[in-house]
């Protein structure tokens, strides 16, 4: 009779044992599929798929083209900012006119299709707004100041701003009315100097060519200038020209054709960003 009853025993205790494994497999089963379920239903659920489409909607609301009229010096640091631009905003583009300040004031106020107008001094800037042809007042973004451009290893020993007076040396200027003109006059006449060029430029990218070309000497530009020339130049600092640095405003144009992408673009430019690559390309904070 113990032995029956000893077996009897044990069979209720496997049965007992078994159930719970089964139970057990079934809660981790079901655990599992509502996890799954849950992730799912996250993933569809309306709210994800709102906040995806409110995060591209910036970039989709600006659309056409851009028309930036800036300043010479400003060529590779706008051009980049450009790029970003139409990155952040794939129905947009930038097109820009570069040239001397003066010349491009002069076109914006004869009736030139433009947005944007960024100019090399408060000076060229105020013959716009004089026009009104500016929306608002013009902001400064960055300043600039002058440097002497020489040929690489300057042979002729270009180390002061007199010495752009020696006889015999060639130098090349902007012309007076172009801000780095008027600049350079500044800094002569700081100086107590007088200068004849061989040639006056309409602006600083053309008088920089002029040494990179080997056609002068030396040449009066902006820092940036010929931080942006790289090795087909070299550069010497003169401290005249810290009585002489130039603001550098922007503007949105009164008949902006593109008003609503014209505003983003100056933003951009204000913006740390913006800043971030005009400082490294050795313009001055404002």
């Amino acid at each position: 009779m113990n032995r029956s009853v000893h077996r009897r025993t044990r069979a209720v205790q496997l049965a007992v044992g078994g159930t719970a494994v089964l139970l057990a497999l079934s809660a981790c089963s079901s655990g599992d599929d509502s996890s799954d379920a849950s992730a799912s239903s996250s993933a569809s659920s309306p709210s994800a798929a709102s906040s995806a489409d409110t995060s591209a909607s910036p970039a989709d609301n600006l659309t056409g083209t851009v028309t930036v009229f800036a300043a010479a010096s400003l060529k590779e640091t706008f051009t980049e900012l450009g790029k970003q631009f139409e990155a952040a905003h794939p129905g947009a583009k930038v097109a820009f006119n570069f040239g001397g300040s003066d010349t491009l004031a002069a076109s914006i106020t004869s009736g030139a299709p433009a947005d944007v107008f960024a100019a090399a001094s408060p000076k060229t800037m105020k013959i716009v707004t004089d026009a009104k042809d500016a929306s608002g007042e013009p902001q400064t973004f960055v300043r600039n100041q002058l440097e002497i451009a020489v040929v690489p290893g300057n042979p002729k020993k270009v180390d002061a701003l007199k010495d752009l007076t020696a006889s015999g040396l060639k130098v090349a200027l902007c012309a007076k009315e172009v801000p780095c003109g008027a600049a350079a006059q500044k800094a002569l006449d700081a100086g107590g100097l007088k200068l004849t060029p061989v040639s006056y430029e309409q602006d600083v990218k053309s008088a920089l060519t002029k040494v990179e070309l080997k056609e002068v000497d030396a040449s009066l530009v902006y820092k940036t200038d010929v931080k942006a020339a790289g090795g087909k130049v070299e550069g010497v600092e003169f401290p005249e020209s810290a009585k002489v640095i130039n603001d550098y405003p922007i503007v949105l144009l009164k008949d902006a054709p593109n008003a609503e992408a014209a505003k983003a673009f100056i933003a951009l430019v204000e913006s740390p960003e913006g800043a971030k690559v005009l400082s490294a390309a050795g313009f001055l904070n404002p």
